[in-house]
């Protein structure tokens, strides 16, 4: 197991890969739409080893905001993988408010307990964290958009 330095630096590693990983997808989306759709199931794959992180750190005794992140990921990975690539379904354009609804809320939880509980490491981990979410939120907004300002058809 972990001690309890391991579990800090595994946690840290795993919340910024996670917005690093984002950052990368929504730039690849934003100028190479095609590519990010047909790799884009990477980034919905890459919730199992965080969830087999966070059955680490909750079996060594980590506290909760260390571990809840990682379950939330492969929550959040495992809807929009079927969502996305299993059923097809077009959800943003128009707006299918019950795809809509749970995939944001589970997005946005999935951001949060990564990036929120890095204050508890250190103000620079917090601040990593935050410049790295406002950089995948800028790049997730103007990514559903394509060059000549149509709304990019979804897989």
């Amino acid at each position: 197991m972990l001690n309890s330095s391991g579990q800090e630096t595994g946690y840290v590693v795993a919340a910024l890969l996670f917005q690093m990983l984002l950052v990368a997808h929504f730039a690849l989306r934003r100028w190479r739409f095609d590519v990010a759709v047909r790799y884009g199931w990477i980034v919905y794959a890459l919730g199992i080893p965080a969830a087999a992180l966070s059955v680490l750190l909750l079996a060594g005794g980590a506290p909760r905001w260390q571990w809840t992140g990682g379950f939330l990921y492969l929550a959040w990975a495992a809807f929009g993988f079927v969502v996305e690539y299993v059923r097809q379904i077009e959800w943003r354009s128009p707006v299918r408010w019950p795809v809509f609804v749970p995939y944001l809320a589970l997005y946005l939880a999935t951001s949060m307990f990564y990036w929120w509980p890095l204050a508890r490491v250190g103000l620079w981990a917090w601040l990593a964290g935050a410049v790295l979410f406002v950089a995948a939120t800028v790049l997730n907004v103007t990514s559903h958009r394509a060059p000549d300002g149509r709304t990019p058809p979804t897989p």
